[in-house]
């Protein structure tokens, strides 16, 4: 068989495994998201700091529990020996890894970010968080992205971890980065989503280097003979 072809059905089967080890602590985080969504809608000074302070925790939170149960623990309890057993090539298991990863963080995360967006359009909230909550989405989901393709290739556990903590510690000065930028921090009070080059490129930049972390994992990962 050649090492590009994938057995569609049993990758199907490893991402539903996953899926539903995962779903009742998924749907917490999910539910402590609603949380910070409805603080957030109060449109309060208080309300929308601990709002958006909790809704970065737990998206954070939520990454960071895909990635270490998928890969690291897997890995530390040994788990992998079951797997092997199955008629699997290491492609079939890093396309089911992958797809499984980006399904069990995806769900929560494309909930989430949609209700941020919802509950600034509907609230008195100002219209211009919107740009800039998207940035600041995005910037997670491409700290997720190089997270997880880190935990794919290097079997350290401290290693992994540390890339796990540093990638989503820089999102304070990401933010801070954002502020510095007049053509985005002086449209976050308006009451009007306006799209400005910079957040456009650096929202394309975001999604692209993203997509692009993974599919350079995903090529070299063909390459192997072996699951790591």
């Amino acid at each position: 068989m050649n090492r590009f072809d994938i057995n569609v059905p049993l990758v199907k089967l490893l991402v539903a495994k996953d899926w539903q080890l995962f779903e009742k602590q998924l749907a917490l985080y999910v539910a402590g998201g609603i949380v910070a969504l409805c603080l957030l809608g109060m449109a309060q000074r208080w309300s929308f700091y601990v709002g958006s302070l909790v809704l970065i925790i737990v998206l954070v939170s939520t990454a960071c529990f895909a990635i270490s149960n998928s890969l690291i623990v897997e890995r530390k309890e040994r788990t992998l020996a079951f797997v092997m057993s199955l008629p699997v090539t290491p492609m079939d298991f890093h396309v089911a890894k992958l797809i499984g990863n980006l399904v069990t963080f995806g769900v929560p995360f494309l909930i989430i970010a949609g209700g941020a967006i919802a509950v600034v359009l509907l609230t008195p909230l100002p219209d211009g968080l919107v740009v800039y909550g998207l940035l600041i989405f995005g910037y997670i989901f491409l700290a997720y992205c190089v997270s997880l393709s880190i935990a794919t290739v290097v079997e350290s556990e401290g290693w992994n971890t540390f890339a796990m903590i540093s990638s989503m510690v820089l999102i304070n000065p990401f933010m801070m980065v954002l502020g510095q930028i007049p053509s985005i921090a002086d449209n976050i009070s308006r009451d009007a989503v306006v799209w400005t080059t910079p957040a456009v490129a650096i929202l394309a930049v975001q999604v692209v280097v993203g997509i692009g972390v993974l599919a350079y994992t995903t090529i070299a990962h063909c390459r192997k003979p072996t699951f790591y």
